[in-house]
């Protein structure tokens, strides 16, 4: 009897230590990461800056006579023409002064008329035919100078475009070339000038395919983006490199021309150009989104030996599209974590799936349409 008791109780004994056995939960396998190994690699590079809309030219509209304004046709801020009138000067008295003119002029020529056939014979001296011809050309300079006073009193637009405020209006005197009446931009094309840092400008010329492209009539693309966030559907030419840095700023002027048939772009208007052309040899750069950021050091989760994940600080430069160009931190063959960041722990295992290129731009496609790409 004790001995069927004993087995009874080493079976049951047994029985509880397979359950507990099946109970006791098995290891859950590596989580799943796409890895990205990195290579040098070539990239277009876009910078970005603030740029200033400018007139090509700009006229000052002032009266070379003086006289009261009787009359100012045009609308301020409108568009005007080459030789359009803006304001006519009271002319009653440059009037009377082109007819006196006319008629000393006209009694001037017949005189020497009367006299040069007497000279020949020996009718009159060679004195009053001399003081005749004197006083033909006399006559001809106040005419021509009061005849130019009376065509001066209508003040003409010097260029075609845009006329902007008037500052003496009808019934005011001018009183010569010393007043302002008002002032004519031209506005198709305009110019957009921009300011790179002295860094950027010797950054580009260090590499010869870059500084060619910062030279007037390159073949670098210049794009504006208007203040609503639109970009202007067509691109500038640069055509002026400023031969010195301004000290004041450390920075150096660029300028491209635009056309403005559309006037989309306004003179004094702040707009942001891009520059598009550059290129980075042998860079090393991660996608965006596999870059992660401490408090104070951006970083990446690195697959090291035995599959393990390591956290791994990195220098960022530029960027090119959705790529993020690091400076250090890197080397080739690395293998960089883009894909399930949140599963992969420092120190832990993962099961690394490799991505290739266009995988990784399909995946960032979504980050591209909401950050701009390629800016410094």
């Amino acid at each position: 009897m004790t001995r069927q008791r004993l087995s009874v109780a080493m079976l049951a004994l047994a029985a509880a230590a397979c359950s507990r056995s099946d109970a006791m939960p098995t290891a859950p396998p590596p989580p799943e990461v796409g890895v990205l190994t990195v290579e040098r690699r070539t990239l277009p590079l876009s910078y970005e800056f603030v740029g200033e809309v400018q007139p090509i030219k700009r006229v000052e509209v002032r009266a070379r006579v003086d006289g009261v304004i009787e009359a100012r046709p045009f609308t301020e801020g409108s568009m005007v023409k080459a030789g359009q009138v803006l304001y006519r000067l009271e002319r009653v008295r440059y009037d009377a002064a082109f007819r006196s003119a006319s008629a000393r002029m006209a009694n001037a020529r017949r005189t020497l008329e009367r006299l040069e056939p007497l000279l020949e014979r020996n009718a009159v001296a060679q004195q009053d035919v001399d003081n005749a011809r004197t006083e033909v050309e006399a006559a001809e300079a106040v005419y021509e100078d009061a005849r130019k006073n009376r065509e001066d009193a209508v003040v003409r637009a010097e260029i075609g475009g845009r006329v902007g405020r008037t500052r003496l209006e009808v019934g005011a005197r001018v009183t010569g070339p010393a007043d302002l009446l008002t002032t004519v931009e031209q506005v198709d094309p305009v110019y957009v000038s921009f300011h790179p840092s002295s860094q950027d400008q010797q950054q580009w010329r260090q590499d010869p395919r870059s500084r060619k492209l910062i030279q007037p009539g390159s073949s670098l693309v210049v794009r504006v983006v208007l203040p609503d966030g639109t970009e202007l559907p067509r691109q500038g030419k640069l055509d002026y490199v400023s031969p010195s840095v301004d000290p004041a700023t450390g920075t150096q002027e660029l300028r491209a021309s635009f056309g403005n048939d559309d006037l989309a772009l306004v003179s004094g208007q702040f707009v942001r150009v891009r520059l598009q052309g550059f290129e980075r040899d042998s860079a090393l750069a991660v996608p965006r989104r596999a870059v992660q950021q401490s408090l104070d050091q951006q970083f990446v989760l690195v697959v090291g030996k035995g599959d393990t994940v390591q956290a791994r600080d990195v220098d960022t430069g530029t960027w090119s599209g959705d790529w993020w160009i690091v400076e250090g931190g890197l080397e080739p063959g690395d293998r960089i974590v883009v894909d399930g960041v949140q599963k992969a722990a420092p120190g832990s295992p993962v099961r690394p799936v490799a991505l290739a290129d266009s995988a990784v731009a399909r995946g960032d496609s979504a980050l591209a349409d909401t950050a701009e790409g390629g800016t410094r």
